[in-house]
């Protein structure tokens, strides 16, 4: 199974997601490592992305997929994944039930929060406005609706009860 976990900057899905690896002692990919150069250096400017900064790395994601896939290598991979049609493209990558969607929910005031505490991290809190206009909540997912209070650990728990892993 590969856990793709979803969500706009600040939802946690690097935090969660390597915890969440770790536990299941699966292979965890970041999917900002990822991004081409010239997407990183936009957004550390705090220029949003377009549809066109984005396929390249959409498709360098869908490709480590099928890695992963071919080598039957269980894993968690990071990527907002903010419209439906990313989504899409993501699962035309294999079928659609080795894939399973996490989306990681949280208020406006949540995550400017946390990206307001980040240090360190190219994405900039002032993006996070792009980001919510952009995001298409997803219809085919586990949902994760997140608190300001929640420990990752909880925030794991929920959703190896929510996979049955």
């Amino acid at each position: 199974m590969i856990v793709i976990l979803m969500g706009v900057s600040g939802s946690g899905k690097s935090t969660i997601g390597q915890q969440l690896a770790q536990v299941l002692g699966w292979c965890f990919v970041e999917g900002d490592d990822l991004h081409p150069i010239a997407n990183v250096e936009k957004m550390r400017q705090g220029i949003p992305l377009t549809d066109a900064d984005r396929g390249p790395w959409l498709q360098a994601i869908g490709q480590q997929i099928s890695q992963l896939q071919q080598a039957k290598q269980a894993a968690v991979i990071t990527c907002s994944a903010l419209k439906q049609r990313y989504r899409e493209g993501l699962y035309s990558t294999q079928p659609p039930s080795t894939l399973q969607f996490v989306y990681l929910k949280a208020s406006p005031a949540v995550l400017r929060s946390r990206l307001t505490r980040r240090q360190g991290h190219f994405m900039q809190a002032s993006l996070l406005d792009s980001q919510l206009a952009t995001l298409e909540e997803p219809t085919q997912a586990i949902t994760i609706n997140l608190t300001a209070t929640d420990t990752t650990a909880q925030i794991v728990a929920q959703i190896r009860q929510q996979l049955a892993v």
